[in-house]
C-alpha cells in the first residue's frame, strides 16, 4: 500500500519534548565568560519569587485557609475593578512576577546579548547594553528598598504606609499564619540585590572589563 506524501504526519511526542528541551536549554544556558556566581545568582532570582506566587494562588485562588476569613460584607477586591475576579487577578499577577524575574536570566544567557531569531527585524542583532541595563538597574533600585521596607513593617504589624494592618492579614500577629507567609515572602528581599549584582556582571562582561 502506497503512502500519500501529502498527508501530514503529526509530530511525535518525543519530538515535541525534544524541542521543548532545546528551547529550555537555549533560554537558560549561560554564555561564555559568565562568572559562576553570576550564573547562580541569575538562576536563583525566579526561585525567590515563586514562593510568594504560590502562597497568593493557594490563598486567594484555591482558598486554602492560610489567612483568617474576611469579615462578612468586607470588600475583598479592594481597589480592583469589580469585573476582575480576585482569584484571576492573583494568578495573572503571579505569572507577571515570574516573567519579570525570568528576565534576569537574560543577563547571563545569549538572548540577553543577541536578539533571538523569532524577533523579526531584530533577529541576530546585538542587544544594546543600555536596553538590558536600564530596566535592570531601575528594577533593583525599586525592589531593594521596597521589599526591605515591607519586611521591616511586617514585624511591627504595619502596612508599608505605616498604618495598622487588618486583623485577617497573616502578618497581624505572630502565629503559624505569620510563619507561613514569612517563609513565602521573605526571599523577595534578595530579588533587588541579586538583580543588581547580576547587572554589574553583565555590564563588565559586555564592556570587556571582566577577567574570567
Amino acid at each position: 500500500m502506497s503512502t500519500d506524501a501529502s498527508v501530514s504526519i503529526p509530530p511525535r511526542s518525543s519530538d515535541r519534548r525534544g524541542r521543548v528541551r532545546t528551547a529550555w536549554r537555549s533560554a537558560h544556558a549561560a554564555v561564555a565568560g559568565v562568572p559562576r556566581w553570576a550564573r547562580i545568582a541569575a538562576y536563583t532570582i525566579p526561585f525567590v519569587v515563586v514562593g510568594s506566587s504560590i502562597w497568593r494562588i493557594l490563598t486567594f485562588t484555591f482558598h486554602v485557609p492560610l489567612v483568617d476569613p474576611a469579615p462578612a460584607g468586607a470588600d475583598v477586591n479592594g481597589d480592583l475593578p469589580a469585573w476582575i475576579p480576585l482569584g484571576l487577578y492573583v494568578v495573572l499577577l503571579s505569572i507577571l512576577s515570574e516573567l519579570l524575574a525570568f528576565t534576569a536570566i537574560g543577563l547571563v544567557a545569549r538572548w540577553g546579548e543577541v536578539f533571538p531569531r523569532w524577533l523579526p527585524g531584530l533577529r541576530g542583532r546585538r542587544v544594546p547594553i543600555s536596553l538590558a541595563v536600564i530596566p535592570a538597574v531601575l528594577g533593583s533600585l525599586i525592589l531593594t528598598p521596597l521589599w526591605a521596607w515591607t519586611t521591616f513593617t511586617s514585624f511591627f504589624h504595619k502596612t508599608i504606609q505605616w498604618t495598622d494592618i487588618s486583623p485577617e492579614n497573616p502578618f497581624a500577629e505572630f502565629d503559624w499564619q505569620f510563619l507561613v507567609a514569612s517563609v513565602a515572602y521573605a526571599p523577595l528581599v534578595l530579588w533587588g540585590p541579586l538583580l543588581a549584582a547580576v547587572t554589574i556582571a553583565y555590564v563588565r562582561r559586555r564592556t570587556g572589563r571582566y577577567a574570567t
